[in-house]
């Protein structure tokens, strides 16, 4: 067969919500585009790590300073995971971790926000893990195999951040008139990045018609973010908050809530690394990787050791 017959013969493949596997054949498109969104996913979830981080040892109780790292913890687990679903496309994790550091790939924008105020951390797990739930629960049933059966652990563990973010919001809100002021900040700060989430909007996303042809994705970026405002607003609601939004207001006919316009040149401003915490986010994570070269090199030489025993052994 030639590549337009297997081409062909692939999308009736994954039309028929066939599972796509590592060693099945798949368009060169299809695997590049897996390889740029896991990867991007992957990035995500360490960067996203370093907002929070810079809380751990300012957070306002030991119960809240456990809870806070198990949920970093979840997230370092999160990455490895999804590096581990784009190393079965034929790429190696050194390579995406290197594009990361060099500025080629980029990760979620969201992560480029300082966080100012205990609320933040809160609002983070609220509206951003709550972001990432709408969007991923749909990547449960994306086409290819790996990066699916990933999310569905990804997903039960995103599930308890958000809660615990909302837990935070709560305490907040029906605090005293100074916690409940520093929460309704945070969501003033946060509201809009979080819709930036989603990505550009369907008439000006390059990637989205394709990847939901293939099942890479399932629903549009304007879908994804309608559903989060729709499902958003009334927890903002029974927090006694208000979304920072004038034009917001449910539209009956619609059945879903109307919003006003994101400021995309600052999504863009922001994508292309002029962010409020761009050059922070990212000499972090090369210090980091700096930092942890003997750990990574003491590995390597450890499992090549145990390996040349096992080859003795096996003689």
């Amino acid at each position: 067969m030639d590549n337009q017959e297997l081409s062909e013969k692939f999308q009736r493949f994954v039309d028929a919500e066939n599972k796509v596997e590592a060693k099945d054949w798949m368009p060169e498109g299809y695997r590049k585009t897996l390889v740029r969104q896991i990867a991007q996913h992957a990035h995500s979830e360490i960067i996203g790590m370093l907002p929070e981080g810079n809380w751990i040892t300012r957070a306002p109780s030991l119960r809240r300073k456990a809870i806070l790292l198990a949920k970093i913890q979840d997230e370092a687990g999160h990455g490895l995971y999804l590096y581990g679903s784009a190393e079965t496309l034929g790429v190696e994790r050194a390579a995406m971790v290197n594009e990361l550091l060099s500025g080629k790939s980029k990760y979620s924008s969201i992560f480029n926000y300082p966080t100012l105020s205990w609320a933040d951390i809160g609002t983070i797990g609220w509206l951003v893990d709550g972001a990432a739930i709408v969007n991923q629960v749909s990547l449960q049933r994306t086409s290819y195999g790996p990066y699916s059966r990933a999310m569905i652990r990804i997903c039960k563990e995103e599930s308890f951040h958000q809660r615990q973010g909302y837990e935070i919001m709560i305490a907040l809100s029906n605090g005293t008139a100074a916690q409940k002021s520093m929460a309704q900040d945070a969501l003033n700060r946060w509201w809009w990045p979080s819709l930036m989430m989603f990505g550009p909007s369907d008439a000006t996303s390059e990637h989205s018609a394709q990847n939901m042809k293939w099942k890479i994705k399932r629903h549009s970026n304007d879908e994804l973010r309608q559903k989060f405002v729709d499902m958003t607003v009334p927890q903002a609601e029974y927090l006694g908050l208000t979304i920072p939004d004038k034009n917001l207001r449910w539209n009956k006919e619609r059945g879903h809530y109307d919003f006003g316009e994101i400021d995309w040149e600052e999504f863009n401003q922001v994508v292309r690394g002029n962010g409020p915490c761009n050059k922070e986010r990212l000499e972090a994570r090369k210090n980091a990787h700096d930092n942890g070269r003997w750990v990574r090199e003491a590995a390597m030489a450890y499992a090549k050791k145990q390996s040349a025993k096992n080859i003795l052994k096996t003689a």
